[in-house]
């Protein structure tokens, strides 16, 4: 299947020049037409960092660098920031986490869906209200007419999600980047949204990359789930594989601190530590500190991205490579 978006040895810095760490560490990311990524890690993973990157959004205080970033055919290491604005909105769009935040207060919803209109495809701005709403009835937003007058702050929390959907849809990209689409919404409203996401997909041969610190919502939505740990890829493959037959033990630890739905007297797993002291580890595997399988290969060297299978790949000396070591 083609791929709508490719970026490979992607890095990110943050913090002055004596104190830099990078947050994102040699991660690819390749989005397929038509498919849905989830890209999993707890807090601090460098899940959002790394989706900034791949729009050249980062923070002033951030450095990025990248062996390819292209989508389709286009080069986006090479466009001047002026170039890539008339690339972000057109062929790449981004849903952000907070969308109160992402709105601008004082513009209707109307006017905030019909810009990019307006901006990438040349419409009046009569013929882009009129498009703006129908995209707010195709995104499930109920009279149009009425809730295109309406400001952010005037809806609710779903249907601001709704709008921010609306309006990164509106000029038909080829990739959608959703960063925690559902944070701070209901279960139900929650469902919505992320059905929504996946019918835009299947209708427009979307490719999307799903931001979420959620396996659960991962496995009920992505095709392909790839799993990132202080900075890096810790395992990637489809979906089915990542969940029936995960192979880091990160990612079987996130897996078995999913709640479950039956009655049991049995506390919920959680991953021992705290994801925070890797940044200060300099060698070996950033996860051995939190890891009940570690052996002494972990603490001084740092595992490659090896194939597992067709498809699945892990960073992990126990579990991922054949090689033979000894237990510490």
């Amino acid at each position: 299947m083609e791929l709508a978006l490719e970026a490979r040895h992607l890095r990110v810095e943050v913090g002055a020049p004596s104190t830099r760490r990078d947050v994102v560490r040699d991660v690819s990311v390749l989005l397929k037409r038509g498919e849905i990524t989830a890209l999993v890690g707890e807090t601090g993973s460098g899940k959002t960092m790394t989706a900034l990157s791949l729009m050249r959004l980062l923070p002033p205080t951030a450095r990025g660098t990248a062996g390819t970033l292209r989508v389709g055919e286009l080069d986006l290491t090479r466009l001047s920031e002026r170039e890539m604005t008339r690339v972000r909105g057109s062929r790449i769009s981004m849903i952000f986490q907070d969308p109160l935040a992402a709105l601008n207060p004082v513009r209707t919803v109307g006017f905030q869906i019909a810009e990019p209109l307006v901006a990438h495809l040349g419409l009046s701005r009569r013929e882009a209200n009129i498009r703006a709403g129908a995209l707010l009835e195709q995104v499930g937003i109920p009279d149009p007419a009425y809730n295109l007058r309406r400001y952010p702050h005037e809806l609710s929390g779903g249907m601001r999600q709704r709008v921010l959907i609306a309006a990164a849809l509106a000029c038909d990209p080829e990739v959608l980047i959703a960063d925690e689409p559902t944070t701070a919404l209901d279960v139900t409203v929650q469902a919505q949204v992320l059905g929504l996401i996946k019918t835009e997909v299947e209708r427009r041969g979307l490719a999307v990359m799903l931001v979420t610190h959620d396996l659960a919502v991962a496995s009920s939505i992505a095709d392909r789930i790839q799993v990132l740990y202080a900075g890096a890829t810790a395992e990637y493959g489809t979906s089915r594989t990542v969940i029936r037959e995960p192979n880091h033990p990160y990612t079987r630890g996130l897996l078995q601190s999913v709640p479950s739905s039956k009655v049991t007297t049995v506390p919920m797993h959680s991953i021992p530590g705290s994801p925070e002291g890797a940044w200060q580890l300099d060698i070996g595997c950033r996860f051995s500190p939190r890891c009940s399988f570690a052996i002494a290969q972990c603490r001084k060297d740092e595992p490659p991205l090896e194939s597992v299978a067709p498809g699945h790949e892990s960073r992990c000396w126990v579990f991922a490579t054949p090689k033979v070591v000894t237990q510490a």
